[in-house]
């Protein structure tokens, strides 16, 4: 399923599509091993890999959702049944859900910061592995990614901290554009008046 573009064209038309907009097939093992991969060729001052991945597939997505949903109702008995269902399938939106965790820690040299920036510079190479290989992706941080009493339904050790959960799979839907920022609201120039 590659994709032959130029890296200039797909930058110029790269877009996120949700999670809930993605379908079978998603990547198999062999596939993301290769996203993984590439993923992790990313910036790394220190050579730490600050980063770990946990890989959510097949029924252990709806296990770990049904667990997810079972803590959302337990702190808000006053749910929606719309919410209800939005809890049940966190994880199951899209075939393949991929954590990246950052483990960033104190170290003599490197800055906790970098650190933590290397594990954002892997979500977005995950996110780029995975288009270049002809699937969707959605980079995502729902409330259960700031929530630590989610984190041993989800295998995340003490110390870590989710950087994003990666959705992958088929786009059930063309991807549409979005507004961007102008160059002129976001761009200064050192040494120019503003």
């Amino acid at each position: 399923m590659k994709s032959d573009i130029t890296l200039l064209d797909y930058l110029e038309t790269r877009r996120s599509i949700p999670a809930f907009q993605m379908g079978e097939p998603g990547p198999g093992r062999a596939e993301i091993d290769e996203i993984l991969t590439l993923a992790t060729r990313v910036p790394d001052h220190g050579k730490l890999a600050p980063w770990r991945f946990i890989v959510y597939r097949g029924e252990e997505r709806a296990r770990i959702s049904a667990a997810l949903a079972k803590m959302a109702l337990a702190r808000n008995p006053q749910l929606s049944e719309e919410m209800i269902r939005v809890e049940n399938t966190r994880l199951t939106r899209a075939p393949v859900v991929i954590a990246v965790l950052s483990v960033a820690a104190p170290h003599a040299k490197i800055p906790e910061w970098e650190q933590v920036m290397s594990a954002g510079a892997v979500c977005l190479n995950l996110l780029m592995a995975a288009n270049a290989l002809g699937y969707a992706s959605n980079w995502l941080t729902e409330w259960y990614a700031f929530e630590p009493e989610a984190y041993p339904i989800l295998g995340i050790r003490p110390g870590e901290r989710p950087a994003g959960f990666i959705h992958i799979g088929t786009p059930t839907v063309p991807p549409t554009e979005r507004p961007r920022p102008l160059l002129s609201d976001v761009v200064r120039w050192a040494g120019e008046e503003a």
